[in-house]
């Protein structure tokens, strides 16, 4: 694609699953709000041994869920509230006995390097003690109509909307409801609907009582569900691309509609949350769960989960926004502590969850590790500071499975517990009993009980749940076999044609020397296929419970995030399909590491395909010695020495690559009879049919890479951090602050394979741009409750328009991105992504392309005023292609030195 510079410097006119808990201060200031009129501007293997099929290593409860151990710490609480916390006193000093001796002991933090010997930390007690409360108001918003309108979750802006929806009214609503319902219920009625029933003794993976009866006075509970790409353990559902690849899309509406769809399938199995999306960030390449997320940019994850959330709860589903926070990798993730700043929580990790409470987000998922020495599920500074208090989220915070630490957690945010025993099958829990106990005893209000049940139910109203045509749960999670229990209800109406759609626009196109499409002068009259990846398992697509192993083409990683494929297409069925259109003589082999044969077999094709992959997932799972997170970064099934072996011996060797993160390519990517390399992610159960598609032209390659690809994984900013034993603490220092993945690259002038934002086209387009002058004040936003949600912060501020030109011969299109680069005092990475668009646009025409940016956009975090400011210095704006395809390049002429 070629852009054309219109001005060299113009103006300017975001199992199941999980476990987690402690306290943190807050601080505050104040400012006072700005305000201002948008103007309108212008412009015209792990090497794997040496068997294809690698089965895994379950840890625990095989096929079902996450098992997790909970700590030495949890388990000697678990047994003083069990004796029913006869008093304040007593219960107060058996906890801090407990927690004292956990801090105490032998606790580990880790050198941000996988090599490097482990080190320790401590964990911060949380006191037992009578405590108050006062709950956070719900908003009392002004809807603006055409900027802030009066929202309904079920009937949301269009995607890719300027409009900023103001769900303060449906909330307000609900909450109303709520507290009418809750009016007639006891104290164990209420503390029943913050309790989960317990592990398997309901038909989802998490399960909420009802109260009798249920269409009078009380209510039919809650059923909850995995995961954030299908419905988990369901039968006739459809298997959804992963996060990763929607991402890669950078297309806000196939994202919003993959949201929809997931949302409706959920409903027509009788799930009231889906738990997902998953927005943790890409920030160690090797990270287990990556690929359930939407990549290593915050802005980037921060839209994707807006969107998908608009779409998940416009379809009737609750959406639930996990991991809350800072959980990035799988070893040790209930032992470790991620060692996290103020800025950098809220400028890269927090935000998702920010954009997730604009999107109206029903609930949210604490996760399993620790947060500067306090556990996610505990930590009053993440969630009733920041979440709760800055961000004004009116929804309910439950806990990852098995990663509620203490029943005081329900004064420090904690709203629910999952699955509602202290660990699997224990038979106690911390809240039941003992949440009842502790408010008869004067420890816990009964107003935060009743603000506890209020959250869950308004979520309930919020989404219209209480409506009669509601369907009540007709699978069976754990018996799926059992007729009694699971209805086998088909929920997957036309859904594989977006499967198929997204499938095809996530696919990278990384190199094409003129090979692609398959079509015309291209046309092969012989392909050979090989490598595994290229065929199906040797047992069907659930050939491994969770997804845990690798046979086969890989189309989803493996763990509590995945969904049974109800069917999975192959490259090599989809080949041979199109094949037959064009005569083309079709061969393959489906091993990996026969490499003489590979080499023989694709001699005088007119082309060889050769299929590599790398799989990752959650670390209660192991396959091949990768326990979640990747050993390394190298191809599995020794992929590599595939690619070169084929490559001696053909001229025209495409790769194709079906990944979950980043791989280290360069034992390939240079060579000379490399031609071709496409980068299909993980496309979900047409995989085959999307690959095709793009092959042969069918759709003109459109996705950008969600993250960096380094030439070596030293690379990286952080590292997998290993190590740590028994009951150790491990320390994950996120030293690198804001400069992960491409901001890293960028800052220190290190040149990647391929950087955050790449992907190419069988097209080229022309644009011209410049941009106009918005807003000026760098006053820190006022640290209010809903502070950083404020309309005045994140109304578009300024526009950028510019025209793009389809100046080649065939349909296509492409994905503008907007950087800002903000001055180097302001301590933040020489570029930061802060929009995207896509535009298709027909041979030899035109397309007005408009992004707008926001205050938020161009500011940075102040941990002082604990707000948000616009820094001093000099603001420039990049559009490009990629992180580092600046095109059009133009300043903010606001003077703030």
């Amino acid at each position: 694609m070629r852009w054309a510079l219109l001005s060299a410097l113009v103006s300017l006119a975001l199992a199941q699953d999980e476990l987690g808990g402690r306290l943190g201060a807050a601080s505050s200031s104040s400012a006072s709000a700005l305000s201002s009129d948008v103007p309108t501007i212008s412009a015209s293997a792990s090497a794997s041994s040496a068997a294809s099929s690698i089965p895994a290593t379950i840890t625990s409860a095989p096929s079902i869920s996450e098992p997790v151990p909970s700590s030495s710490a949890a388990s000697t609480e678990s047994s003083v509230l069990s004796s029913a916390a006869s008093s304040v006193l007593s219960t107060a000093s058996a906890s801090s006995a407990s927690e004292s001796s956990a801090a105490s002991s032998t606790l580990t933090t880790a050198a941000p390097t996988s090599t490097n010997p482990a080190t320790t930390t401590r964990i911060l007690p949380i006191p037992v003690s009578e405590t108050t409360f006062q709950p956070f108001p719900v908003p009392s918003d002004v809807p603006v109509p055409d900027l802030y309108p009066s929202t309904d979750p079920r009937n949301p802006p269009d995607a890719g909307s300027t409009l900023i929806p103001d769900f303060g009214p449906a909330w307000a609503s609900a909450h109303e409801k709520a507290r009418n319902k809750i009016s007639n219920f006891t104290l164990e009625e209420k503390v029943s609907i913050a309790t989960g029933v317990g592990w398997m003794n309901g038909r989802c993976v998490g399960n909420i009582p009802a109260i009798e009866p249920v269409t009078g006075r009380g209510w039919p509970g809650l059923c909850l569900e995995d995961s954030p790409l299908g419905v988990r353990f369901g039968d006739y559902v459809t298997a959804f691309p992963a996060g990763i690849n929607a991402a890669s899309t950078f297309n806000r509406g196939l994202i919003r509609q993959r949201g929809l769809f997931m949302g409706r399938e959920h409903v027509g199995k009788g799930v009231n949350i889906q738990l997902g999306p998953m927005m943790n960030m890409g920030r160690i390449a090797q990270g287990g769960r990556n690929w359930e997320g939407f990549g290593a940019d915050p802005y980037l994850t921060g839209e994707s989960a807006y969107e998908t959330i608009l779409g998940m709860q416009e379809g009737g589903v609750q959406g639930c926004a996990k991991h809350l926070v800072n959980n990035e990798q799988e070893h040790r993730r209930t032992q470790e502590s991620s060692e996290v700043d103020d800025r950098t929580e809220h400028e890269i990790y927090t935000h998702p969850f920010l954009r997730s409470v604009m999107a109206g987000v029903a609930s949210m998922m604490c996760s399993y590790n620790l947060i500067n020495g306090t556990f996610a599920c505990e930590n009053e500074r993440i969630m009733n500071d920041i979440i709760k208090f800055e961000y004004g989220f009116q929804g309910f915070i439950m806990s990852d499975w098995q990663a509620t630490e203490s029943t005081i957690s329900a004064m420090t945010g904690l709203d629910m517990t999952m699955p509602g025993d202290v660990t699997f099958d224990s038979g106690d829990s911390y809240f039941g009993g003992n949440l009842t106990a502790f408010v008869n005893n004067g420890t816990i209000p009964e107003a935060r009980v009743d603000d506890m049940a209020t959250r869950i139910l308004a979520s309930w109203y919020f989404l219209h749940q209480d409506n009669s045509s509601f369907p009540s749960v007709n699978f069976d999670a754990f018996l799926p076999d059992n007729e009694t229990t699971n209805e086998h209800i088909d929920v997957q109406d036309d859904h594989f044609k977006l499967v198929r759609q997204m499938g095809a626009a996530s696919t990278v196109l990384l190199k094409n020397k003129g090979v692609l499409p398959l079509t015309g002068k291209n046309t092969p009259r012989s392909l050979v296929l090989i490598g595994s990846d290229a065929g199906p398992g040797r047992a069907g697509p659930n050939q491994f419970a969770d997804q845990g192993g690798s046979d086969g083409i890989l189309a989803m990683g493996w763990g509590s995030g995945t969904a049974n494929f109800t069917y999975l297409i192959t490259p090599l069925e989809a080949i041979q399909h199109r094949a037959r259109k064009d005569r083309t003589s079709i061969s393959w082999l489906l091993d990996d590491f026969d490499l003489p044969r590979a080499g023989n077999m694709a001699i005088k094709k007119s082309a060889a395909l050769v299929f590599v992959n790398s799989d990752s997932g959650e670390g209660y799972i192991t396959v091949d010695g990768n326990e979640g997170d990747r050993k390394n970064l190298t191809a599995w099934h020794g992929g590599d020495n595939l690619i070169l072996s084929v490559a001696a011996q053909n001229n025209n060797t495409i790769v194709v690559v079906h990944s979950v993160g980043p791989l280290i390519v360069e034992p390939w990517i240079d060579h000379p009879n490399v031609t071709a390399v496409l980068w299909a992610g993980i496309p979900g159960q047409e995989a085959g049919n999307s690959l095709v598609d793009v092959l042969y032209g069918a759709w003109n390659p459109s996705g950008r890479l969600p993250y960096t690809i380094a030439k070596q994984a030293e690379d990286y900013s952080a590292q997998l951090v290993t190590g740590g034993q028994g009951q150790d603490i491990l320390n994950i220092p996120y030293n690198e602050g804001l400069m992960i993945d491409y901001r890293h690259f960028d800052a220190n002038d290190i040149e990647p394979r391929f950087e955050f934002g790449f992907g190419l086209s069988y097209t080229n387009f022309t644009s011209d741009g410049k941009f106009a002058k918005a807003w000026e004040n760098g006053t820190p936003s006022p640290n209010v409750e809903g502070g950083s949600r404020a309309l005045w912060l994140h109304r578009p501020a300024f526009k950028v328009t510019f025209d793009l030109k389809n100046s080649g011969p065939v349909f296509g299109g492409d994905i503008p991105q907007l950087y800002v680069n903000f001055p180097a005092s302001s301590g933040e990475p020489p570029s930061v992504l802060r929009g995207f668009t896509n535009v298709e646009v027909s041979p030899g025409k035109t397309e007005n392309v408009e992004l707008t940016l926001s205050r938020y956009d161009l500011s940075v975090w102040d941990t002082e005023a604990q707000g948000w400011k616009l820094p001093k210095g000099t603001i420039g704006v990049t559009v490009g292609r990629s992180s580092r395809d600046g095109r059009l390049k133009g300043k903010v002429p606001l003077d703030t030195d």
